[in-house]
């Protein structure tokens, strides 16, 4: 996570991770603006690359090679990246409404989220059809589809609806990767028969009469069925029907045709035009709210309207970025009169392409080449990202953000050495708006708190209960508060799982960088409510808390929870034993992710699937290993699965066995550790070594640093008895946790000095 260097003045929010989206992060990544600071809203962490994306259809590229690493580049650019979808924007309270999410604020906001197929004009397309936009989720649907062509018995018949030169790509590219597969399968590729339908009288009507006519004998020699001047008008199970009443035979329908803009836009106050596209003027700013800016298919630029082309988007990320940063500073906009004509390479499926720019037609395999090699460099600027190391960082730069006068304020007294005095609290104002809405989930043994006057909250103890306590804080390591708030939630509370307890109440301790007050507020809320979130979903109430100013986001809680008071109810560390095998319940591997992560060494899905593990919760988890007979638990967080298993054999006064092979790690981990990325915890970890027996032969293992990666919020370690376990996994895996695995088993305290043995 790269922290600010000076206070947030200004937030410029991109929606949507789209080709003009991306320029605008590196060009910001190139030069910062001091104070204001870049947020991306996507629903996905990979964005396909729409230039390349029939290469990959084809088979000539990896998923990789065609996709930028969305929360890569942002964290390269210094941006948060906020895994969502937008969903409606709030124009007075200038705030983003997103799916799942707390709404974002924002001072200018740019939306670059592509086109959308407009199935619904068509009975029957939205059920029975695959449509192509938008495109950053069309690689699901093309995996189901090339699943369910290669598995069809027989003829397969496959209608691509379209025929621009975007539909004619696709069919061709589809084409040349499903005959090959079937091919390797042994079958005949001529079952599969193809047809492309337009409404047109001409393919690829927006290129010159040469273009379009090889790439009419293309299909012609690819055996495709070619209907021109067809209208489609209903698509049932099986079959499509053109306006004049004909039904066609079709297994497979592709949509690739009637894009428009987002449902959503059509409930904000934006100009629209008649296809649900934003209306922006020269400077890429709304017509209806200058505040608004928007760019790529999603935008219609009304005194220079182009088609629904890539290389419009591509372009318009450099007059982006130079616009949004002049209106956060104050200085004039530039308006961005897009080329009359441009070049446009269509690949035939094969490595094969056709070069096409006004009356210019260009054939042949050194096209596709050319192609090819404009796509990689392309993809470079945004994937080839230099790792950062600490101090990578330019020193801050005076901030040129305009403000008014009560902000400029605000920001002096940020920026100056605060006194220090009373914790460097949070203003009274801030932190009561920033908590007025949250809802604190109510338990009847809570006399006083969180929203009472009070300095401190008043609890009652159940009768026949007694109390577990826990206490856990640490630094923020993404750049999502809302996020990270549920993660540290999810962490303190494990300790009160692993023990069998039931949660009960929660009282928070936080700090929030510096910055102008309104700033604060939010991310004080965004925290608290991912926090809250996860507390109430857990029954446990936050009571009260103290939030104070520091360099970095950090935030802790201090846990209760109730047990039984009468017997010995609490699964403790100590409750190994001799034949019992050991149950993990999530996967490891968040400290080797999380650091390579900050050294721009993961993948975005990896951080991604992660986040996931971490924002589950282990209570149900807890509440199966109890039903299954689990004697001892603990939850593994920062000592690693090494450190916290030899936590638990001493006092049981047992030996163990761990098998690595059967180790569930999270994706990418072990790549991050074979490339000698590790966490900063990792060293001290790794003097638990001598805890192994015959050590040194197992260090060359690639899953050896894992044994001492550190976890947070990481999943619960149980002992459960042998006859048992494998209900317990079971039943595991259909509470929500997949990856619960069986990793080794209890032995008798043997004569040896270390006590944890390793096999595969």
């Amino acid at each position: 996570m790269q922290q600010p260097q000076q206070p947030v003045l200004r937030d410029i929010v991109l929606v949507g991770g789209g080709h003009s989206h991306v320029g605008v992060l590196k060009r910001f990544a190139m030069r910062p603006e001091p104070g204001v600071r870049l947020t991306l809203i996507c629903r996905d962490s990979h964005t396909p690359y729409s230039g390349m994306l029939p290469g990959y259809i084809a088979g000539h590229y990896a998923y990789d090679e065609v996709h930028i690493d969305l929360r890569r580049l942002a964290e390269y650019a210094g941006a948060r990246f906020l895994r969502d979808e937008a969903i409606g924007i709030d124009h007075e309270g200038q705030r983003v409404l997103c799916r799942t999410r707390p709404p974002v604020p924002y001072d200018r906001l740019s939306i670059n989220i592509g086109s959308t197929p407009r199935v619904d004009t068509v009975t029957g397309a939205g059920e029975h059809a695959v449509p192509v936009k938008p495109i950053h989720r069309f690689n699901d649907r093309w995996q189901t589809l090339l699943e369910r062509v290669t598995h069809h018995p027989g003829i397969t018949r496959i209608a691509v609806v379209g025929g621009g030169a975007g539909g004619v790509e696709l069919l061709l590219a589809m084409q040349h990767r499903l005959r090959g597969e079937l091919a390797e399968r042994g079958r005949d590729p001529d079952e599969l028969v193809f047809a492309l339908f337009t409404r047109g009288e001409q393919l690829l009507p927006t290129h010159n009469a040469r273009v379009r006519a090889h790439f009419q004998k293309r299909l012609r020699a690819r055996g495709v069925a070619v209907h021109t001047g067809t209208d489609i008008t209903a698509v049932d199970t099986g079959r499509l029907q053109g306006a004049d009443g004909t039904w066609h035979d079709a297994d497979e329908i592709v949509w690739v045709t009637n894009a428009s803009g987002a449902a959503w836009l059509r409930d904000t106050r934006l100009d629209l035009d008649d296809d649900g596209f934003i209306k922006v003027g020269d400077t890429l700013q709304s017509l209806s709210d200058p505040r608004i800016f928007a760019a790529g298919d999603i935008a219609h630029q009304v005194n220079h309207p182009r088609e629904k082309a890539g290389v419009f988007a591509v372009r318009q990320g450099r007059p982006l970025a130079d616009n949004l940063r002049a209106a956060v500073t104050g200085r004039p906009l530039r308006p961005y009169p897009p080329q009359a004509r441009w070049l446009a390479l269509i690949s035939t499926g094969d490595r094969h392409a056709v070069a096409s720019r006004g009356g210019l037609c260009l054939v042949g395999d050194w096209v596709w080449r050319w192609k090819d090699w404009i796509d990689r460099r392309f993809m470079a600027r945004f994937n080839d990202l230099p790792p950062m190391a600490e101090g990578d960082r330019q020193a801050p730069a005076p901030s040129r953000v305009a403000l008014d006068e009560e902000e400029n304020a605000q920001a002096i007294s940020a920026i100056a050495m605060r006194c220090g005095g009373c914790g460097a609290k949070v203003g009274a104002t801030t932190l009561s708006r920033a908590l007025a809405t949250l809802q604190p989930v109510a338990r009847e043994e809570v006399v006083v708190g969180l929203h009472a006057p009070d300095d401190a909250a008043v609890v009652e103890v159940p009768p026949g209960k007694a109390m577990v306590h826990t206490v856990d804080f640490f630094r923020a390591f993404i750049d999502d508060p809302y996020v990270f708030g549920k993660v540290a939630a999810n962490h303190a509370l494990g300790d009160i799982f692993a023990m069998g307890a039931e949660a009960q109440t929660a009282t928070a301790v936080a700090t929030v960088p510096q910055g102008l007050e309104a700033k604060v507020e939010d991310t004080v809320f965004q925290m608290m409510a991912g926090a809250v979130e996860v507390l109430n979903a857990a029954g446990c109430a936050l009571v009260g808390g103290h939030t104070g100013e520091g360099r970095e986001l950090a935030l802790g809680f201090a846990v209760n929870g109730l047990i039984d008071a009468e017997g010995n109810n609490a699964l403790t560390k100590g409750g190994l034993r001799p034949g019992q095998l050991l149950v993990l319940t999530k996967p490891i591997g968040t400290g080797t992710l999380f650091a390579a992560h900050a050294r721009l060494g993961a993948r975005g899905r990896w951080i991604d699937a992660a986040l996931e593990s971490m924002c589950l919760s282990n209570r149900e988890a807890a509440t199966c290993l109890r039903e299954h007979g689990a004697t001892a638990c603990t939850d593994l967080t920062g000592f690693g699965l090494l450190g916290h298993l030899v936590e638990m054999t001493r006092p049981s006064d047992v030996d163990a066995e761990l098998d690595l092979a059967a180790l569930p790690i999270l994706e990418g981990a072990e790549e991050t550790v074979a490339a000698g990325i590790l966490s900063s915890l990792q060293p001290a970890n790794v003097r638990l070594r001598r805890a192994i027996r015959d050590q040194a032969s197992w260090v060359g293992h690639p899953r050896y640093p894992l044994l001492f990666d550190p976890q947070t919020a990481g999943g619960l370690l149980a002992s459960v008895p042998a006859e048992r376990v494998e209900t317990c996994l079971a039943a595991l895996h259909a509470r929500g946790y997949p990856q619960a695995a069986i990793i080794g088993r209890v032995l008798d305290a043997g004569e040896a000095l270390e006590p944890i043995a390793l096999r595969e």
